[in-house]
């Protein structure tokens, strides 16, 4: 497949795309996806408020985004491949925390270690793994990298589900964490380890003549970029959208569950996820040089249809279609951003503004477990918390639009 896609099967960069495949696997499965599964599994078993769970999810989230605006500093001081298999084990560390609580503050301790580790196996992280080996084939290397964010949800989440109900949450855990850190530090020695300049290559597997120029400046200040509309209208865009994104999935499995089952419901989780696999990979084949920002725009809006059906009916095949349609704009708001910070900046300033905003964007989506599970509470369902989704989402079209406006 790779020797098709590039011509090249034998350049490394390839190998480093698959690594980031994997660690997005890890990383999303443990960090992002599963704990909307815990949040329902751990309200059933000890009765906890779906609220406090929803904020230890939150405080989760909020921990590691300190640490993302930070990441390509930390990288540069410790390496890319020791941060990410030290993150890998602090991660399953972390699961295993939230897994062995007896009392719900003892969440917010455990999300300390977890949120750490899914910083290190986070978006930025998979971003910095493949910025320097592509640069003319950036967006199919992003695009395949990231898909790995959506395969954590596909086959971990319903193999959580069914392990914990045979072996109980702290075996399914261990096993499960155990497994995928030790993948993770072996890939991270062998494939992250290496560089451009010790393997002696050039991005892309070009020759030393056809090598695009480095920039040699310095990347942009963080203060900066704040004063820039194009930066604060793609962050706040994306920011919006993921709150409405992250804080939908958090409470998915509870959501779907009274009508469908826990056991069900983690198969629609799948679904979802494997609508994101298709239209990211149909996308990063096609996008070409669309623009970045009307595209992220068209997903939500196919997001917003998937959520309405998700609010007003509990029929399964109809859910079934939400998931669906929800799906199809979870994969690509996920890449898009990325490509739509290659599309707009200078490559020297790249890392530096996808980092800082993953980090403003998971500051900002953080709360949303936690906001949504108090609206829930406080409204005695989801209904509210649905309508909360739709709106932010047509909020955050509002901003990408206006941003692209004023740049054409």
């Amino acid at each position: 497949m790779v020797a098709g896609l590039t011509g090249s099967p034998l350049f490394f960069g390839w190998k480093v795309v698959w690594t980031a495949f994997a660690v997005a696997v890890f990383g999303w499965a443990f960090g992002f996806y599963i704990p909307s599964a815990l949040l329902h599994l751990l309200h059933e078993k000890h009765g906890w408020s779906v609220a406090v769970i929803s904020a230890a999810i939150s405080w989760h989230y909020l921990l590691s985004a300190g640490i993302i605006v930070y990441l390509g500093e930390i990288h540069a001081r410790f390496g890319l491949w020791r941060v990410t298999a030290i993150g890998a084990g602090l991660l399953g560390f972390g699961a295993l925390g939230w897994v062995s609580a007896t009392a719900s503050w003892q969440l917010f301790l455990a999300a300390i270690v977890s949120g750490a580790g899914w910083a290190a196996t986070s978006g930025a992280a998979v971003n910095a793994m493949i910025m320097p080996w592509f640069r003319a084939k950036r967006a199919t290397a992003i695009s395949l990298a990231f898909n790995g964010a959506s395969v954590g949800g596909v086959v971990p989440v319903p193999l959580f589900i069914w392990l914990q109900g045979e072996t109980g949450l702290v075996p399914a855990t261990l096993a499960l964490t155990g497994l995928g850190a030790a993948i993770i530090v072996l890939l991270s020695v062998l494939y992250l380890k290496p560089t451009l300049a010790s393997l002696d290559l050039n991005p892309d597997g070009t020759a030393s003549d056809d090598a695009p120029m480095q920039a040699t400046r310095t990347p942009i200040l963080r203060a900066q970029l704040l004063r820039e509309t194009r930066f604060v209208t793609l962050s706040l865009g994306f920011a919006l959208a993921l709150f409405a994104q992250v804080g939908l999935i958090s409470h998915l499995v509870a959501l779907l569950a009274p009508s469908l089952g826990t056991t069900l419901s983690g198969w629609m989780v799948s679904a979802m996820t494997i609508m994101a696999i298709i239209g990211r990979t149909a996308l990063g084949f096609t996008i070409g040089g669309a623009d970045r920002r009307v595209i992220t725009v068209a997903n939500l809006l196919i997001q917003v249809v998937g959520v309405v059906l998700l609010a007003t009916t509990a029929q399964p095949v109809l859910l079934l279609i939400g998931c669906i349609l929800f799906g199809l704009g979870v994969g690509n708001l996920v890449s898009l951003m990325p490509l739509a910070v290659h599309a707009e900046f200078d490559p020297v300033d790249v890392g530096r503004v996808v980092a800082l905003i993953i980090a403003i964007n998971q500051a900002t989506f953080s709360f949303a477990p936690g906001t949504l599970g108090a609206v829930h509470d406080a409204t005695g369902g989801y209904a509210w918390p649905l309508v909360l989704v739709i709106a932010l989402q047509l909020l955050a079209c509002a901003a990408l639009l206006a941003g692209g406006f004023r740049r054409r």
